[in-house]
């Protein structure tokens, strides 16, 4: 029995079910106290198997830094209410119908018996919602952190209200298994997270939720459902679509649940409404209510129940410290995305702090956070001051960290030198700050292309903060778009001189001062003497891209403009789009032939990369130049292939790109089996496993086929 004033919130744990239970047993203290609070529904089952027939109802609801605990004494009159993080009940930002229907005995300790009403009963009890992760492993061997139901799960337990399990198909869990568990605990709502690639997914799990008996109500969110939101409520007229960030969505689908407010008061959905009754044709009417601004949401974290799983299939930890973006990009649907806002960073150290003690029970998964922002910075006043003291508490915390920015965070034009330098003194100082990695999406190194993409970027720009960077020592990444629909040859060919310059990738050169780095890299001269030799496509992550028509980007109309789309695509979100120039979309075609024949092993190598560091971290980063070295020889024959193509016989030249794909991947096979030979005993006997059972896949994988096969690029590449 702990007889000081806990401090921990076990220790507030195991006090309170000394009071209910005075005979605790040294055995159950144990089980109890190795069971972390950051799994809320496990160690919930644990207290009700040890507190047996002492107790009746038993609820841990709460957000992972303030866990409330409610057990109902046997003869089911009185309740104990225990505040796992020590503060008064009287501290508590209570619901509203909390504050009626919760009588507490002693509401200035964080320990206290209460008088609950049936209202109240229900609405810590009810509803059962259980949300899921989709994922298609054959696409993605290695997990990444479930964010979009894992912050769904902390603002439903902010609420008070109900009972929320998490399900993730990256963890192992099938299709049966979620419908074994649907089975088993009739949850009353069922959300469903999915993006590009999962429509199968959904919709099959959709279909069968939606026979239920009783049906739960269905929600969906994510970056797919998004754009397919009409098709969808045409196929489920009873479906919710969350159409912007979830967390007061789902404290709304909470309330309506219980009967508070009415469908059109949740916010950020998409539903049809429409007469009902025998004899009437029922005519679907699309409904949408307004989406909450990024700004006013000031709770964006997750809740972790599934971080330690996430660790045990080797995969990486994720978490935002924004939302939104400061641009529009053409070919970006910004509806359900929004304008950026930033957390404050005071609000950090306690996730980071949870975090930490996940991290803590796996050593051998790198210390490392990617912050999934789409831009790290911002535009606020305050924006570099809030950068620096987010890597600050990032790097007090013990954490390398990984995150996204803009191009237009380095270099800027209409800006004075002072700014770059200043802006350049920043980036020096994350780096001394942890910041192991940034990805920036310069998309294109030609003029007319970046116009079309809306970047509000030009090429001299892109070159000078990717000198700015590299001279810096910045760790970086890029993405970069290789063919749009509506590109002409000699933007291909401008492509591939950008993607193959050597001038842009420089030595880090600490020898130099900020302003010096600022200066030289303005000079070619300079930029020729310090350059590492290594041509810019070695650092674009992802070789051969092509444009997506995605629905509702302002790019797609444009491709419609020109005549170009056709049907739609609801697997992906997207539209298919023809290209201007047949040619430039042949290449298109086999260059998707090629990334999906690769990915597979690209992306587990990438996974790696992410939970590795020193050597192990180093070799598999070189086994990817190896991938990236044979997608721009791909490119280059395509090149030499496109400019010898003179009739429009397209089967003669998809035979011939074939064959070039074959010739690559012949040599590629032999490259990567001496690099495959060389890495594998450098790398920890579980790294080594993953990677080995990949490779063995890849190698044995003959053909060409895509991914999604059903989609707009699956025509017979002979």
């Amino acid at each position: 029995m702990i007889t000081r004033h806990p401090t921990t919130a076990h220790e507030c744990l195991l006090a309170a079910v000394h009071q209910i239970q005075p005979a605790l047993s040294p055995t159950a203290a144990s089980v109890l106290a190795g069971i972390p609070t950051t799994e809320p529904n496990r160690l919930r089952d644990a207290l009700v198997d040890v507190l047996g027939s002492s107790a009746g109802r038993v609820v841990l609801t709460g957000t992972l830094e303030q866990r409330l605990l409610a057990v109902e004494h046997p003869d089911g009159g009185e309740w104990t209410l225990a505040d796992l993080s020590g503060t008064p009940h009287d501290r508590r930002n209570w619901p509203e119908w909390a504050c009626t229907g919760i009588r507490l005995t002693n509401p200035c300790s964080w320990l206290s018996s209460a008088q609950l009403s049936p209202a109240a009963i229900r609405r810590l009890t009810r509803p059962r919602m259980l949300l899921i992760a989709l994922y298609h492993p054959e696409y993605f061997p290695l997990p990444r952190f479930p964010l979009g139901i894992s912050d769904l799960a902390r603002a439903a337990r902010a609420a008070l209200t109900g009972e929320v399990t998490l399900l993730d198909m990256q963890l192992g869990v099938t299709l049966d298994d979620i419908l074994a568990a649907i089975d088993q605990q009739r949850p009353d709502i069922l959300g469903i997270s999915a993006t590009f690639g999962q429509h199968d997914l959904m919709t099959g799990l959709l279909d069968l939720a939606a026979r239920a008996d009783p049906a739960p109500l269905l929600l969906a969110g994510g970056s797919l459902t998004a754009r397919n939101e009409r098709s969808l409520l045409q196929r489920y007229p009873k479906l919710l679509i969350a159409r912007g960030a979830g967390e007061p969505t789902i404290g709304d689908v909470l309330a309506y649940w219980h009967g508070e407010i009415d469908l059109d008061q949740i916010r950020g959905i998409g539903y049809t409404d429409g007469p009902h009754g025998a004899g009437i044709v029922r005519i679907e009417r699309l409904r949408r209510t307004a989406t909450v601004p990024n700004r006013t949401q000031t709770d964006f974290f997750p809740e972790l129940d599934l971080l330690d799983r996430t660790f045990a299939h080797r995969g990486v930890a994720q978490l935002e410290s924004s939302r939104g973006c400061t641009n529009y990009c053409s070919f970006c649907p910004r509806g359900h995305k929004g304008m950026w806002a930033g957390a404050a960073p005071a609000q950090l150290p306690p996730i980071l702090a949870a975090m930490g003690e996940v991290f803590d029970r796996h050593p051998e998964i790198s210390r490392t956070l990617y912050l999934v922002d789409e831009e790290f910075i911002g535009r606020d006043p305050d924006a570099l001051a809030r950068a620096r003291a987010i890597a600050d508490i990032l790097h007090t915390a013990g954490f390398a960290w990984e995150t996204s920015c803009r191009i237009d965070q380095v270099t800027r034009p209409g800006t004075d030198r002072a700014w770059h330098i200043e802006r350049a003194q920043l980036w020096h100082d994350l780096v001394h700050s942890g910041l192991r990695r940034c990805l920036f999406g310069v998309e294109s190194g030609v003029n007319s292309i970046l116009q079309r993409f809306n970047k509000e970027t030009t090429s001299e720009q892109n070159v000078l903060a990717i000198r700015t960077l590299s001279a810096l020592g910045v760790p970086t990444r890029f993405t970069y778009i290789t063919f749009d629909h509506l590109m002409n040859a000699d933007e291909l060919r401008a492509t591939y001189d950008f993607q193959t310059r050597t001038d842009l990738l420089l030595h880090r050169l600490p020898q130099l001062t900020v302003e010096q780095i600022i200066d030289g890299v303005r000079d070619d001269d300079f930029a020729a003497m310090h350059t590492t030799g290594r041509p810019f496509y070695t650092a674009i992550s992802y070789l051969l891209v092509s444009m997506e028509c995605l629905i509702g980007a302002a790019y797609t109309r444009a491709v419609q403009a020109a005549g170009l789309t056709g049907e739609t695509r609801p697997a992906l979100g997207r539209i298919d789009a023809t290209f201007r120039d047949w040619r430039i979309g042949a290449c298109s075609t086999h260059a998707q032939l090629w990334i999906d024949r690769n990915f597979a092993l690209d992306y587990t190598l990438k996974s790696l990369e992410k939970i590795l560091d020193g050597t192990p971290r180093q070799q598999v980063r070189h086994a990817r130049v190896a991938l990236k070295d044979a997608a721009i020889s791909v490119l280059a024959g395509m090149l030499r292939q496109f400019d010898r193509t003179i009739s429009r016989d397209q089967h003669a030249f998809s035979t011939t790109l074939v064959a070039l794909l074959d010739q690559n991947l012949d040599r590629l096979r032999d490259r990567m089996t001496k690099t495959m030979a060389d890495i594998s005993p450098m790398l920890p006997a579980d790294a080594a496993r993953v990677l080995s059972t990949e490779y063995q896949r890849w190698d044995h994988t003959r053909g060409w086929a895509l991914i999604n096969a059903a989609e707009p690029c699956a025509v017979d590449p002979a």
